[in-house]
């Protein structure tokens, strides 16, 4: 970011995190996409000023010494699950959030959004898509953020998508393949298009990973099988799914700070478990996913299905903690549908003249937590926002 007049420049030690490249980003953006004049790119990367013979190397960041993960946490009083009769760790299942029938995909006319002062666009975030790729389509459309034909059209716009992209829709591989193709368009038009990490990416990377391998549950033995498969799991995409998405998918980051907006998937104190900062967080469920212990990856979904942590009687209190551990003045979340958020629920037929009414993000908690999860699978929205939201 650019330094105002007078201030200090800021100085951050790198890190491994640093030096990932996710593998749809490898092929090289050439200069007149960057906006750069070729007169100005230099012949070769070597260092004009080589350090003398003898003299010291500089550390770099694969010699800092390893992460460790922060000790466990007791539960906060605020997380709990849907109805007193669902187990542990499990989501609403199909019969909870019905499948709405596919409409038409809604071709819209675009235009980018115009570079702000900052030389930063706009932010925007989407709620959780479920493998609804048609109503997705239409959402961004509407936003100005792609074009009729599925292409990045927002310029430096920057978008940030909450996680859980698969599971109870029917394309749930077509909407990751989307997202990390506006990805590299994105960036070669001077914006970003990211994604943070759900629960359902960890359910679809452990069933693929360990299938019916037994598990350690607080409600007996249990597999990520069958729990993807109560959760709505879908054959499609398990016959369609590929090592770069499984790539993709376990390198995502599961908390970011954008704009003084605190960006997660699932409205859970439970991150607090993992780190005393975003990095330590995101450095921490990397590692966890690199190790393979089926156990262990089965108590990271676990928590990260919790919901409901900021709804009810202390639900302000529990932002506060997120926000004073990890910076922000918002907490903006997918994860616990907004109908459920109300008390309310769809019906089986998907009938929108019966079934929640959901117009856009719930703000709630004392104005400090924001709603994304429009209930896509249950009659309701597919949430596609600018942020900061204008009362």
């Amino acid at each position: 970011m650019t330094q105002g007049a007078g201030q200090e420049p800021v100085v951050r030690t790198a890190t491994l995190r640093d030096f990932r490249v996710p593998p749809y980003a490898q092929t090289p953006v050439p200069p007149q996409a960057q906006g750069v004049p070729p007169s100005s790119v230099p012949p070769h990367t070597t260092d004009p000023h080589p350090p003398a013979p003898g003299a010291p190397v500089p550390p770099t960041a694969a010699s800092a010494p390893p992460h460790t993960a922060a000790p466990p946490r007791p539960p906060h009083p605020g997380n709990a699950v849907v109805g007193d009769e669902q187990p542990e760790g499990y989501t609403p299942t199909e019969r909870d959030l019905p499948v709405i029938r596919r409409g038409d995909t809604v071709q819209v006319q675009t235009v980018a959004e115009p570079r702000s002062d900052e030389g930063r666009g706009p932010l925007f975030v989407v709620g959780d898509v479920h493998g609804y790729l048609d109503e997705l389509l239409a959402a961004l459309g509407e936003q100005g953020l792609i074009d009729a034909e599925g292409n990045w059209a927002a310029g430096n716009a920057r978008l940030w998508f909450l996680g859980d992209f698969t599971d109870r829709g029917p394309d749930g591989i077509g909407v990751i393949d989307l997202v990390m193709r506006l990805s590299a368009e994105a960036a070669a038009a001077g914006g970003y298009c990211k994604a943070l990490m759900g629960n359902h990416e960890l359910l679809l990377i452990g069933a693929k990973r360990f299938a019916d391998t037994p598990v350690n549950s607080g409600a007996g033995t249990a597999t990520f099988q069958a729990a993807w498969l109560l959760n709505g799991g879908q054959k499609a995409d398990m016959d369609r799914l590929q090592d770069v998405h499984l790539q993709w998918m376990s390198r995502l980051d599961a908390v970011v700070e954008e704009d003084g907006h605190l960006l997660m998937h699932s409205d859970t104190t439970a991150y607090l478990d993992y780190g005393s900062s975003i990095e330590d967080v995101n450095d921490t469920i990397t590692a966890i996913l690199t190790r393979n212990d089926a156990d262990e990856c089965w108590d990271l979904f676990r928590k990260l299905t919790k919901r409901f942590a900021f709804r009810d009687e202390g639900g302000s209190q529990a932002v506060r903690e997120l926000l004073a551990t990890y910076g922000g003045q918002r907490v903006v979340h997918g994860h616990s549908p907004i109908p459920y958020l109300l008390g309310e629920v769809g019906t089986e037929e998907g009938d929108d003249s019966s079934g929640p009414v959901v117009n856009g993000p719930h703000v709630y908690a004392d104005g400090l937590a924001i709603a994304m999860d429009g209930g896509v699978t249950m009659a309701g929205k597919l949430l596609v926002v600018q942020l900061p939201l204008h009362d």
